[in-house]
Formats: C-alpha cells, structure tokens, sequence
C-alpha cells in the first residue's frame, strides 16, 4: 500500500531534496558533541563501568526523531502531489451513415471466415476511430430498415454492428436504391455540415416487386441534399455466391462476379465520393482507411492535469515525531544538572 502510494506520487519543488545533504553534517556535529561530552579517566580496565539499561541502549533515539523529523519536513517542502492527467476531445464532426448490404450472398466464405464477419471487424474498428462523429446502420436486403439511427453512442452501435447476420430478418434479394434512399433520409435530417454514406454491397441490384425506389432515383434524391456516397464492392472476382439455408451453405452460380461496379462506381462519382473494391479483409481496411483519411474531422484535443496535495500528511508525521522527541527529552531521558 505504501509503495503504491509513493509510485503514483510527483513532485513540485524537487529541488527541496538537496537539503537531505544537511542530514550528514548533523550526523557528524552530533557524534561529535556527544563524544566531547563524555568524562574520561585512566583505568586499566573498564568493564566494571559497563552499564547496560534500556536508558543506554535508547540513549540516542530523541536525536533519530530529530532526523526524521527533519526528513519529513524536507519532502513536505518539495511538495508532493498525485497528478491525474485528463484529456478533452472536442470538434467538428462529421455524420457518417454505414449503409451495409446484409443479403444472403454475404455468408460466402471467399473472404474468410465470410463476407459478413470481415465487414463487421473492419466497420468496427472504423467506428472507434472516429471520436467525434455521428454514425448510424442502414441495412438492406431484399428491403431496408436502420439498424441504428445516427449517434455518439459508440457502445451502441458497435453492438448493433456484432449482431448483424447476412439475411437477418430481412426479405431476399439486394435493394441497393433503398438501402441508399434509406441512408440519405436519415442524414437529411442531421444539422451536421458534412454529412457522408460509405455504401457496401457484394452484388447488383435484385429488387423484389415491392422495391420502391431504384438505385439511380437514390443517386438523384442524395445528389439534392448534397450527401457524399463512398461506395465499395466487396468479394473476391471471380468469386462463389453461397447461398445460405438454415446451418448450411448451398454454392449458387459459381465464378461469376455479381458486383454491379458501374452501378456503384456512377453513385460514387456523382456525389463526389469514391469508388472502391476489396477483394480481401486486408483491401477492405485498406479502403476504410483511405476514407478516413479523406473525411478528416477537426479534432481539437486538451489535456490538463489535476493536482492533489500531499504535503501535509508529511508536515503532521514531522510533528508527531517533534513532540514525541520532546517527550521523551524532558521525561524519560531528562539530564540534571
């Protein structure tokens, strides 16, 4: 306990420690004083003169209070203190709406362990790099539906993030327009300044007969609001779709690339964003990484440190220690005249 209360302690005035050198000198004046002190008389043997009491044996102990006193005192002056060092975050963020294609197609394992799972890891890791922003969920399938609406709450939407399954709950297919339209409705309606979708998808559109708005009148309607789309086509090329049906996965249409990168690249262009393909886990955060570069948050960080005093526990020891020498000075080891 002591050593760790000692570890995490600083100093203000360290300097105050050179007056340890005077404890030496007090040493010596000491011995000194007290060897002068002492009668002398020539005998031929002195062990008829031994005397040997507690009062002899502790004989010297007011003067070791003495020096503790003084030590105490000396790291007083040097002003001891815990320092907790705390740091505020603050700026302009950016809102960030991860739009993320959860279709079945996404269990297949060209990107191991599955698509999915490596686009959960690496979304995740962008969002705790990003301290300031907004970020939200989009989904989509064969439908869309916002898994988490935009938030500071990191915890949050990084468990949304882990839940998420390829075909969860959500109709077959791949509504890319309204996984987009989705995206884009939310951010509207952020106050934020700059506002950016990083779409991810591994097919091309595949709308059921409920679709109601197509993946270029989502280009259109984000174009207005001036929303910036950075999309990425994710699987290997060529690559085997699986398709996944209860704890089994079925190969469909295999070494056919789906990914509709026109499509993808035509909404990252128009809407000032880029557009990227990953072939592997590596590509894929190489590709999130080019983005955060690209969408720079002004970060303004302040430290400061918050002092706790702990000179005066040494100033009351050195106090006890004075009044217990003085004590024992006028009790116990007294001189009479």
């Amino acid at each position: 306990m002591l050593y760790n209360y000692i570890k995490n302690m600083d100093f203000a005035y360290p300097f105050a420690f050179g007056l340890f050198a005077l404890l030496p000198l007090l040493i010596w004046w000491y011995v000194k004083k007290y060897n002068s002190s002492q009668p002398t008389i020539k005998v031929s043997t002195a062990q008829a003169f031994t005397v040997s009491s507690w009062k002899n044996r502790f004989r010297h102990l007011p003067f070791i209070l003495r020096l503790l006193t003084l030590s105490c005192l000396i790291v007083a002056l040097a002003r001891p203190q815990k320092v907790n060092k705390e740091q505020r975050t603050e700026g302009e963020g950016i809102d960030i709406m991860l739009c993320m294609d959860v279709s079945g197609s996404m269990g297949s394992t060209d990107i191991p362990p599955s698509r999915m799972d490596v686009a959960k890891e690496v979304a995740e890791e962008f969002v705790r790099s990003r301290p300031v922003d907004r970020i939200g969920l989009v989904i989509f399938s064969g439908e869309s539906f916002t898994q988490c609406p935009i938030t500071n709450d990191r915890n949050t939407l990084i468990s949304q993030i882990q839940k998420l399954e390829s075909r969860a709950l959500l109709k077959d297919g791949t509504v890319i327009g309204e996984g987009l339209a989705t995206a884009v409705d939310r951010l509207s309606k952020s106050p934020s300044k700059s506002k950016v979708i990083i779409l991810i998808t591994d097919g091309k559109e595949d709308a059921p007969d409920t679709r109601l708005i197509d993946p270029l009148t989502a280009l259109d309607i984000a174009k207005s609001k001036g929303i910036k789309v950075y999309s990425i086509g994710m699987g290997a090329m060529p690559t085997t779709i699986v398709e996944v049906t209860g704890n089994k996965n079925k190969p469909k249409n295999p070494n056919i690339d789906f990914i509709d990168e026109a499509l993808l690249r035509k909404i990252a262009v128009e809407t000032g964003g880029e557009y990227f393909r990953a072939r592997d886990k590596q590509g894929l955060k190489d590709t999130y990484n080019q983005i955060d570069i690209l969408e720079k948050s002004k970060i303004e960080i302040t430290s400061f440190n918050r002092s706790e005093e702990r000179f005066f526990s040494f100033v009351l020891t050195a106090l006890a220690f004075l009044f217990l020498e003085m004590i024992l000075k006028f009790t116990f080891f007294r001189k009479f005249p």
